[in-house]
């Protein structure tokens, strides 16, 4: 017997106008990291708006989630792209990312402009301990699902020892994880079988504008002389906007080193921070580890994808190596420059792949070297939160003298109590922070 509650018909199919400010909204309450901004979607995209149903849903989110870059907003470019096309998936894209990347370029900002402040550095030094607690709950968290047998576990032991102790750079690591994945995979299939994880739909409500059995339309039906056009056009761009930029052979650097990090997010934002963190910090010298830190938190509490960390280190970074003569305008274009480099791949990956996803229409499988690139991310992730934790109980340390100066007790404490909070009690992470900075600055004014 049907369902009373839910609805017989279809709504009527959203105009590119009402898609504009649905997504608008969004890029501006899209708190919560991947996995609450793609609860965030369910909920009213196939939930309450039904604009799609959840299994075209879920066989979306299932190709985004074995992309390099951030699944969110590959997610919401596919299916404004499947209801608008191109201009569709161009604008959620945007409009996913563009509220932090303005937030994030006025904090850092002001972070420049008065970082230096007592009351401001007594929000940092709560700040940091809380760092390390989420980076190290992220490594549990991804840990707990990627492993699932001993042989992963090595891999993920192995790839935090290569990073930890012989500092071997990030791609690197994916390589060679990919390549005992792919030989694992044919000599254990077993083992580096991944999992699905998002399982079937068991809840049903109401026909959707795209559902299960709607066609594709006209725009998302594959062809080749399509993919070779797409593809072209955004070599064209990358192109063009790389000659743009080479009048400033740091920007340049920029662009290449984003273009690479886009490509090396396989397993989240997480993942690629160690990547960024050796580029920007140790190579490049576009940012301090502290300052790092001090925006990977802000990240945590500003909407948007947690990848958008990318904006606050090119705004240092063009400040820093003085890109243009004002510091301003050297920001914004290092923040600029950061900003677009690591997403324009995002789009090119749905807008040149989508329609060969909705011509297959089967079940995507995880392969095995992806598998083995997930494990060994658990334990490049472990090496940031030690590298971070580092930082924060031994202030004072260098290179050369890993333990010198005092142990920071406080910090220690703090971040317990914040990876207790988040880890037993599932606390919010931005609840958390919050916290953490009112008695980092608590303390900065008892002191």
């Amino acid at each position: 017997m049907p369902d009373a509650n839910v609805p017989a018909t279809a709504p009527s199919p959203p105009t590119l106008g009402e898609t504009f400010k649905y997504w608008l909204k969004l890029g501006f309450i899209s708190f919560g990291g991947p996995a609450g901004q793609i609860s965030m979607m369910h909920q009213d995209l196939v939930e309450r708006r039904r604009w799609i149903s959840e299994h075209r849903y879920l066989h979306a989110l299932n190709y985004c989630m074995l992309l390099p870059g951030p699944e969110a907003t590959q997610l919401a470019i596919y299916i404004s792209w499947l209801m608008h096309g191109v201009r569709g998936g161009v604008m959620a894209g945007v409009l996913f990312f563009l509220p932090a990347f303005a937030l994030l370029s006025l904090l850092a900002a002001i972070y420049l402009s008065f970082g230096d402040v007592p009351l401001v550095q007594g929000i940092f030094y709560g700040i940091k301990p809380a760092v390390v607690a989420v980076v190290l709950f992220a490594a549990w968290r991804i840990g707990s699902r990627a492993i699932r047998n001993l042989l992963l576990l090595a891999i993920a032991a192995l790839a935090f020892v290569g990073i930890f102790v012989f500092r071997i750079d990030f791609p690197w690591i994916v390589l060679a994880a990919a390549i005992l994945g792919a030989i694992g995979g044919k000599l254990a299939p077993a083992k580096f079988r991944g999992g699905g994880g998002h399982g079937a739909a068991a809840k049903t409500y109401g026909p959707a504008i795209i559902d299960d059995d709607t066609p594709p339309p006209p725009h998302a039906r594959f062809s080749w002389a399509r993919l070779g056009f797409t593809v072209a056009a955004f070599v064209l761009i990358w192109t063009a906007s790389m000659l743009a930029i080479s009048g400033s052979a740091e920007l340049y650097r920029m662009g290449e080193f984003f273009t690479k990090a886009a490509f090396l997010t396989i397993g989240g934002a997480y993942a690629v921070l160690p990547y960024v963190y050796q580029g920007a910090v140790e190579h490049a010298g576009w940012l301090t580890g502290p300052q790092m830190m001090d925006g990977l938190a802000l990240g945590e509490t500003t909407p948007g994808p947690l990848i958008m960390v990318v904006t606050w280190v090119g705004y240092l970074g063009g400040v820093t190596k003085a890109v243009m003569g004002n510091p301003i305008a050297a920001g914004l274009a290092g923040a600029a420059v950061a900003t677009f480099y690591t997403f324009l791949p995002s789009f090119f990956f749905i807008l040149a792949g989508a329609p060969l996803v909705e011509a297959t229409r089967g079940e995507l499988k995880f392969t095995a070297p992806l598998t083995a690139i997930t494990a060994a991310v658990v334990g490049v992730i472990l090496n940031l939160a030690v590298f971070f934790a580092w930082h924060t109980f031994w202030p004072q340390a260098t290179d050369a003298a890993p333990f010198a100066g005092s142990f920071d007790w406080f910090a220690v404490v703090v971040a317990a109590a914040a990876f207790v909070a988040l880890w037993k009690y599932k606390a919010d992470i931005m609840k958390v922070i919050g916290v953490c900075a009112l008695l980092g600055l608590a303390l900065s004014l008892v002191r």
